[in-house]
């Protein structure tokens, strides 16, 4: 899995406790979609992926548009990794409350505790979101569905996650300072985890990023990419690091991202020089060298391919769309 932690090392994931629930049966929320909840964060983050943690109770989690129902219970963590508008709710039917008015608000003061229901059944859950550029993370997130679920009681680690999480969140408001980072690294720590674990779980025939990371010698091919990008690999270089030769690397490679080593490698070069020039004042010239390219000329090349313009013109155009929004 050393390659999901030098990604989620470049990403530079931003994660806080939005919401603290206790619902008693029957209840519905609505939560918005993570557009709107982009527009109230103070990360300039542009991808916001949205997570649930059922503590105590039971109840139901469903994407709102055509999502079916998924049953939670205790322990289980369901993640929206495309952050979209779902429902939440345990007994029978009754009319949503919609928590967009109230987004503003409970993200201003980093944790608010609701209370509301039909006075059965009692449901607890900590709620949070992870912010992230949506041009880093897109690989990664691309191959996991709108919802997942993972249950946090079935290791060791996931217990003392789900309990040191819990009493950090119960403690945050008698804390001294930090205590609201301390919340944050730890929903974090939450979102790799639950990642990790749904890795494992894949099917042994299941192809794409995911599946890549978990193949011993992809991973460890994909691991050096990310934790070295402007190193001057070669399929040769890369093949004995790895341990293969070039035609199986290249084969098993194709296998998982149905791309080679170095056109993977050229695609990840770019987002994170898009990265760079929409978060800094460093020249092209710069971000080029700092991304690996000898050549400047041949930077604008690749990246005008990849983006469709020139990289001073994408640095503008993202600018002023973030200035509007």
């Amino acid at each position: 899995m050393d390659v999901l932690s030098e990604m989620l090392k470049t990403v530079k994931l931003d994660g806080a406790v939005f919401f603290h629930g206790e619902f008693s049966a029957p209840w519905c929320v609505r939560q918005p979609d993570g557009c709107a909840m982009a527009s109230y964060l103070s990360s300039a983050s542009s991808h916001v992926i949205i997570f649930h943690l059922l503590t105590e109770g039971h109840g139901y989690a469903r994407i709102e548009e055509h999502g079916r129902p998924v049953t939670l219970s205790p322990g289980d963590v369901v993640m929206f990794p495309h952050g979209d508008a779902h429902l939440m709710g345990n007994g029978h039917p009754v009319t949503p409350v919609d928590s967009t008015e109230q987004l503003q608000h409970v993200l201003a003061e980093g944790k608010m505790v609701s209370q509301f229901g039909g006075g059965g059944e009692l449901t607890r859950l900590i709620c949070g979101y992870m912010a992230c550029d949506s041009q880093l993370c897109r690989m990664f997130l691309a191959g996991l569905p709108p919802l997942l679920k993972i249950n946090m009681r079935d290791s060791p680690s996931g217990k003392w996650l789900e309990e040191t999480l819990r009493y950090s969140v119960e403690q945050a408001d008698a804390s001294g300072p930090g205590a609201t980072a301390v919340v944050a690294k730890l929903s974090e720590a939450l979102f790799a985890d639950t990642l990790r674990r749904y890795i494992e779980k894949l099917p042994a025939s299941q192809t794409g990023w995911l599946a890549g990371v978990r193949d011993p010698d992809v991973g460890k091919a994909l691991a050096l990419l990310h934790k070295q990008p402007s190193h001057p690999w070669t399929i040769a270089s890369l093949a004995e690091a790895v341990g293969l030769s070039r035609s199986v690397l290249a084969e098993r490679f194709r296998h998982y991202l149905s791309d080679t080593p170095m056109g993977y490698l050229t695609r990840w070069r770019l987002q994170l020089a898009a990265q760079v020039l929409t978060s800094t004042s460093k020249s092209v010239a710069e971000v080029a060298g700092e991304v690996g390219y000898e050549s400047e000329p041949s930077f604008n090349r690749a990246f005008k391919r990849e983006f469709g313009v020139p990289p001073a013109r994408f640095r503008s155009q993202t600018r002023r769309t973030h200035q509007k929004n």
